[in-house]
């Protein structure tokens, strides 16, 4: 396994952005599974699922896409999401909608370098975990990032909505 975490992967928009941010990353390559989600990763690179964060592209009533970047092991309550965010209601958005505002395909989402410029908001845990594995803009590659990087880069708010 610890072999198959060396493995380079070809540069994403979001490894640009991360080396043009002078962001330090490292790079995890795993074998993608369809729906196999941080389930899959985790067990794949050996780390805990709670430290592995997905990207989710959602949206609000007015249609307003949005990201949320949640624990792996936890589900996002999008009440609790709308409440925090002041909006109405938030649900996810379709997989083609998702990708045509992120430029990602999903299951390989990253909040890094996206197509369009979209709030984010990140579980407060997550940036108390000394080192986060995230999407790193293609099936199968995650990035091991400081959590900072998200509040500090992408204006990330912190929200309670975890379930």
């Amino acid at each position: 396994m610890a072999k198959k975490d060396q493995k380079h992967v070809s540069e994403t928009p979001a490894t640009q952005w991360l080396r043009r941010a002078g962001v330090a990353f490292t790079e995890h390559v795993y074998d993608y599974v369809d729906h196999g989600g941080t389930a899959e990763s985790s067990k794949q690179l050996g780390v805990d699922e709670h430290s592995v964060v997905k990207t989710l592209v959602m949206q609000d009533e007015k249609a307003q896409p949005l990201i949320v970047l949640m624990h792996g092991d936890k589900q996002v309550s999008t009440k609790n999401l709308a409440r925090a965010i002041g909006a109405k209601s938030v649900e996810p958005c379709k997989p083609e909608v998702a990708q045509r505002h992120s430029g990602y395909l999903v299951g390989g989402t990253s909040p890094f370098g996206t197509r369009k410029a979209m709030p984010v908001y990140v579980e407060a845990g997550v940036l108390a975990l000394p080192t986060i594995l995230i999407n790193g803009g293609r099936r199968g590659f995650l990035v091991g990032i400081d959590p900072a990087v998200l509040v500090r880069l992408l204006g990330a708010k912190p929200v309670a909505c975890a379930l």
